[in-house]
């Protein structure tokens, strides 16, 4: 697996929010994702980073293009807040822990290939997504 064009944010603020998501929307299209992945991808990023300002009191998003046997996109998020106590319980859809609808995790998931979470509790979090193209590239 080749990796390409990786970059990186700190979420310090709601507004660090809003540059991830346009860098992981351009990183998208340049991958090769229509218009219907293109969103799904950058509703998923926004779902994580406020989870990642929200819940982890800041973090860090990284995206990074993958190249191989097929073609993809890869996003990490990861915080140094408290952990995630009960995982399976979050990732239950209307599960919530502060005042959100609790559809964060849960419907970042349905809307990528992949998601892996590692969380312990008083060290912080790292949500890992990818999403890959369904068609073979020249």
């Amino acid at each position: 697996m080749t990796i390409l064009d990786v970059a990186e944010i700190a979420i310090v603020n709601e507004q660090d929010i809003v540059v991830a998501r346009k860098g992981i929307r351009e990183a998208a299209v340049g991958v090769g994702f229509g218009l219907t992945d293109v969103t799904r991808i950058v509703t998923a990023a926004s779902e994580l980073s406020r989870n990642v300002y929200i819940y982890g009191g800041g973090g860090l998003v990284t995206w990074r293009v993958l190249l191989g046997d097929r073609r993809g996109l890869e996003i990490a998020f990861s915080d140094d807040g408290p952990g995630i106590e009960d995982l399976d319980k979050a990732m239950q859809p209307g599960y919530t822990s502060g005042r959100g609808m609790g559809m964060g995790m849960p419907g970042a998931k349905r809307l990528m290939d992949e998601m892996v979470v590692e969380s312990a509790v008083g060290v912080g979090t790292t949500v890992t997504v990818r999403k890959w193209l369904l068609h073979r590239y020249e």
